[in-house]
């Protein structure tokens, strides 16, 4: 089967939307569309339309009509079968079936019509799959949404902290008090003077007794200050930088604690993007089910001058990846010489949109492959269960940031017994879930390992999930260079690059 197009028209042959599957000009799409009433017998009941060069299969709906155009060499019975889906998919974002009501949800429908075909053949795709892959959830949004708040929350506490250390500086001042010191790190007298003041505040276990000390070198000891307009600066700067507080445990300063989180870009007229996702299962008594990387360049050009341009891609990848290129990339320039173009040097990129030009898939059940693995070893002891997990970078040249392993707890047995810990650890008593959080793994940190122990049952323990993510994608796909088609000058061109989890999961 191959289908050119799909629209949506009135009984008259306006196009209200159309979305084709192979080049075609505006004018030709339309020009097939105005004539397919006029070919229509009221006579016969049909479903489609024949003539010369195209078939018009069709289904009514009410007012309008929903229109597959195809080659009259096609299938008519996969035809109707994918005819009776795409009809099905309309009343799922449109409530009534009008013009106005279509043309609202106009880019809904394309995007759902792009799920059930691709390149002009029929993708094996039922109606809530085609739901799920339109619904757009970003993995990335959510990490940082959930960082955010996370760094709103502890900059409250931070600040009441701080005001309760100021409240009780400012009480000993009055009574002419010293204030104790931390033993080992000196102490500072509180007697009516000013109380020296370190910018970076480093916060520990909350202490019996708070007081001032003098700094004196890098340490984990919670420190005052009670001069109240540096406080106060310092309570603005929690406000105004959310990102640059000091996450509680790590005793990183805010510009380690922010290398987790993406950067901003600094774009070029012609900005690219490298996005992998991993999809992977492992059994818990090892054993990896399945593995599937789906990876994507997709090209950006806002300057009409660089619109004609190539790009040269270097794919030293030794995974047995699978490539695609767009239907509008010359694809013997690609298989000879790795570069991507268009098939006609003359025409240009379109501006201000993101196109995908390459992408590429890697499924494998291959344990070697595994970027991260993880495992979980739950044993019964006469409390409960005391569990032993730990995580080994297979994966040496990654860099994963915003590292969570998340750990699914019995309910109602209360918190659980930390021992030794690499990283922090967050309990979400409302979830039930025990959250291992790692800032980064990297070669220098390739392994570490949690134990807690618990009221429960081995298989309370599972699926283990993870979520990560990576400047540095896990395919070795990269461009090398941007030149225009004329005189293969070269451009200048900016790239992020994005490695994400899709689902990673230990059953």
């Amino acid at each position: 089967m191959v289908l050119l197009a799909a629209a949506v028209c009135t009984k008259s042959g306006k196009a209200l939307v159309s979305r084709q599957f192979v080049e075609m000009t505006r004018t030709r799409v339309e020009g097939l569309l105005a004539a397919f009433p006029k070919l229509m017998n009221t006579g016969k009941q049909h479903t489609f339309v024949e003539t010369e060069s195209v078939r018009y299969v069709y289904q009514p709906l009410e007012k309008l009509y929903m229109v597959l155009v195809t080659t009259k060499n096609s299938n008519i019975l996969e035809d109707l079968e994918t005819l009776r889906l795409f009809s099905r998919v309309i009343p799922e974002y449109c409530r009534v079936l009008e013009e106005s009501e279509i043309a609202e949800h106009c880019f809904d429908l394309i995007f759902a019509f792009d799920e059930i075909v691709a390149l002009g053949y029929r993708e094996n795709v039922n109606l809530a799959q085609i739901r799920t892959f339109t619904e757009m959830d970003s993995h990335e949004e959510k990490v940082f949404r959930a960082v955010r708040e996370t760094q709103e929350r502890e900059a409250k506490a931070e600040m009441r902290r701080k005001a309760k250390e100021l409240q009780q500086a400012r009480r000993d001042m009055e009574r002419g008090k010293k204030g104790p010191g931390f033993g080992g790190f000196g102490s500072t007298g509180i007697s009516g003077g000013p109380v020296i003041t370190d910018p970076l505040i480093e916060p520990e276990k909350p202490k019996p007794a708070p007081a001032p000390v003098r700094p004196s070198g890098p340490s984990k000891a919670l420190k005052l200050g009670a001069r109240g307009k540096e406080v106060d600066d310092f309570v603005d700067k929690l406000k105004s930088e959310g990102e640059n507080i000091i996450l509680p445990g790590t005793g990183k300063r805010p510009s380690e604690a922010s290398k987790s989180l993406p950067p901003p870009v600094n774009t070029e007229s012609v900005h690219l993007r490298v996005e992998e996702k991993i999809s992977l299962t492992c059994g818990r008594d090892g054993g990896l089910q399945n593995m599937e990387i789906l990876g994507m360049i997709s090209l950006r050009v806002s300057d009409d001058k660089n619109g004609r341009i190539r790009l040269l891609i270097n794919n030293n990848d030794k995974k047995g990846v699978q490539l695609q290129t767009h239907p509008n990339v010359d694809k013997k320039l690609f298989t000879a010489e790795s570069v991507i173009g268009l098939k006609n040097p003359e025409k240009s990129f379109p501006l201000n949109n993101d196109v995908g030009v390459l992408k590429w898939r890697l499924q494998t059940t291959d344990e070697s492959l595994i970027p991260l693995t993880i495992n979980c070893w739950p044993s019964e002891s006469s409390t409960g269960c005391d569990v032993n997990i730990e995580y080994e970078l297979q994966e040496e040249a990654l860099e994963l940031n915003d590292v969570i392993i998340s750990i699914p707890l019995p309910s109602g047995v209360g918190a659980p017994v930390i021992g030794d810990l690499d990283g922090e650890y967050r309990h979400d008593s409302r979830r039930s879930v025990l959250e291992w959080c790692l800032p980064v793994v990297d070669v220098k940190n390739k392994t570490g390992s949690l134990e807690f122990s618990i009221a429960g049952q081995p298989n309370d323990f599972f699926p283990v999930s993870v979520s990560f993510v990576s400047k540095s994608n896990f395919c070795d796909i990269q461009v090398t260079k941007v030149s225009q088609v004329d005189g293969n000058s070269p451009v200048r061109f900016s790239m992020e690059t994005a490695f994400v989890v899709d689902k990673y999961e230990i059953l």
